[in-house]
């Protein structure tokens, strides 16, 4: 006898038919027929941001029959920063420092010569900018064998990434950091040094480089477009900081 394979939950239905965005108090509210939404944890969602309100607002807006979080990046990384990290950004703040400790750009391909140079074109202007922007160096190393950064060089980093108070912006910083696989991309897009289309083709240099030599992987693709959503998402909030 086969076992039963249980079914994906079902997805409750839409159950309203207005969206639109109310100024108060704490913030920007959405309203779905004139009910102030609520987090999963049931916590008021209040915005600060009004673009980051109405991009949440036209996510609601645009579900069909059925409410689909999947669809919703913005708004997941909302709730996200409402029920968890808003009471205290500091551990998530850390998170992203420690980042700096093993960032993507400091790993280097040892051949072929062209991925090497295109690595080096790249990549480099990142590490410049951090060090005209922060003060900070750091050492490359070839493959992935861990090396030690200068420590100087980590507390710049974790001092500019305090500097991030607001709760929202420093949840997007986080995400940013995870989905690139680097803290310099994250601080750069943030400053407005690179735009998330920049900062998104430089932590995939190595990923394309592969797919211009072997072809791409249709799964892969999938994945690839579902966090570009989520990184766009982070952006939304970074650039309304």
């Amino acid at each position: 006898m086969s076992k039963s394979i249980n079914p994906r939950p079902e997805l409750p239905k839409r159950f309203y038919a207005e969206v639109t965005v109310s100024e108060g108090e704490g913030g920007h509210a959405i309203l779905l027929d004139g009910r102030p939404v609520k987090t999963p944890a049931r916590r008021p969602l209040a915005i600060p941001s009004r673009a980051v309100a109405d991009a949440v607002a036209a996510e609601w807006e645009a579900q069909g029959e059925r409410i689909d979080p999947a669809t919703m990046p913005v708004t997941r990384l909302v709730n996200t920063v409402v029920d968890a990290i808003a009471d205290d950004p500091d551990p998530v703040r850390t998170d992203v420092a420690r980042y700096a400790e093993t960032d993507l750009l400091f790993y280097r391909a040892g051949d072929p010569a062209r991925l090497v140079e295109r690595q080096r074109d790249r990549w480099d202007p990142i590490l410049e900018w951090v060090h005209q922007r922060l003060g900070a160096r750091f050492l490359l190393a070839e493959g992935v064998m861990h090396v030690a950064q200068p420590e100087p060089s980590l507390r710049a980093v974790a001092r500019h990434v305090a500097d991030f108070a607001d709760p929202f912006a420093v949840a997007a910083l986080h995400q940013v950091t995870t989905l690139t696989g680097s803290a310099l991309l994250a601080l750069a897009l943030a400053d407005g040094h690179v735009t998330a289309e920049e900062a998104w083709s430089l932590a995939h240099l190595d990923e394309d480089w592969n797919i211009e030599q072997w072809g791409a992987d249709a799964e892969a693709e999938i994945r690839r477009a579902l966090r570009w959503e989520e990184m766009q998402a982070a952006a939304l909030i970074l650039a309304g900081r």
